[in-house]
């Protein structure tokens, strides 16, 4: 057993492994030593989460953001984005178009939208249980306890809140005007009252240091989270990062992979964005501990405005479609689509 070896199995058995070895790790730069990384981590994928890769249908209802996030496209300071929001009916086609294509988990995202009609979204969750069965994941950024309550109470099933860094500093240098603490005290409400609960971070940021990513990955850890996105900066032009150089693919799948080893059994996309660089990086994702795909159901009309990067992929075919194509990319990996809920991997 080679010294990587028995430092990725040292790591895989610690209860709470040390920064410092997941520095060294994610710190790799030979092809073949990352090659083990990746194989390592499609070893524990295969025992935690079998050979089958999972689908979230995405549909995107409303590009309206209070936030000024350095990164991101949708920052209220845009202001050469058209705004959109989907009616209720226009959501609720979306969501029958991703039950149509056998997909069994339906995710709700949107901007932090200061206007958000809490009561007509309730009808809506409501309305998917009652027409469906699928499971509803929301994305929807900071909200108050009583609103989580409600959309729990009504049958929202999981909730995405991306920390994006674990560092507080570097949160709040990157948020304008938000609270890293009251991020951290989102995750921990919307655990409390039962959610499936996902975060993530963006590797690449400015600022951003291997030990920052490192942490990231202990702060999942910590969270007992039951799915964690991780994607590579993509610069904005219309953001204050625009001039910043792009993330690294590389990187990304290297804290993707060390992710699957020390976080065992949570969901891993394989993320838009890896799919969105000067490749589709979401194959390589799927060697290296990712089990999740997540074909994009937003109208057509709108998917080219919800822009938080530019160059996103598949914003010109329907998502039934991209289904179909993330079909032969598990045909291709002698992997299957696992059309089931998906829900949590955690016992009990």
């Amino acid at each position: 057993m080679s010294k990587l070896e028995q430092l990725l199995k040292k790591i895989s058995c610690a209860s709470f492994p040390g920064v410092e070895d997941l520095v060294a790790v994610l710190s790799l730069e030979d092809l073949p030593e990352i090659k083990v990384l990746f194989d390592f981590a499609d070893v524990v994928r295969q025992k935690v989460c079998g050979r089958g890769i999972l689908l979230r249908g995405i549909v995107e209802f409303s590009n309206f953001c209070r936030n000024a996030c350095a990164y991101c496209g949708l920052n209220k300071n845009n202001l050469a984005l058209p705004r959109y929001r989907l009616s209720m009916s226009e959501i609720l086609e979306s969501v029958a178009r991703v039950a149509a294509s056998k997909v069994k988990t339906v995710v709700l995202q949107s901007g932090e939208d200061a206007c958000v009609d809490i009561l007509g979204l309730l009808e809506i969750i409501r309305s998917i249980k009652e027409q469906f069965d699928m499971s509803i994941t929301l994305s929807l950024g900071e909200m108050n306890f009583k609103d989580y309550q409600l959309l729990k109470k009504a049958g929202a099933d999981r909730y995405l809140l991306k920390i994006e860094t674990s560092n507080q500093a570097l949160y709040e240098s990157l948020h304008p005007g938000m609270s890293f603490e009251n991020r951290v005290a989102c995750l921990h409400d919307l655990k409390e009252m039962g959610f499936q609960t996902g975060s993530g971070n963006i590797v690449g940021l400015k600022g951003q240091t291997l030990r920052m990513i490192a942490e990231d990955i202990l702060f999942f850890k910590k969270e007992d989270l039951d799915m964690v996105g991780i994607g590579p900066f993509i610069p904005h032009g219309r953001t204050p990062l625009k001039d910043e150089s792009q993330g690294s693919a590389l990187l990304t799948l290297k804290t993707l992979a060390l992710s699957r080893i020390v976080l065992k059994n949570v969901h891993l996309p394989a993320t838009t964005a890896l799919g969105s660089l000067e490749k589709d990086f979401r194959e390589e994702a799927l060697r290296a501990g990712a089990n999740v795909l997540m074909p994009n159901f937003t109208p057509l009309r709108y998917k080219k405005l919800y822009e938080i990067y530019p160059g996103k992929r598949c914003i010109e075919e329907a998502g039934s479609v991209c289904v179909s194509c993330l079909t032969s990319l598990a045909e291709r990996l002698d992997r299957t689509i696992d059309y089931s809920r998906g829900d949590t991997l955690k016992a009990g």
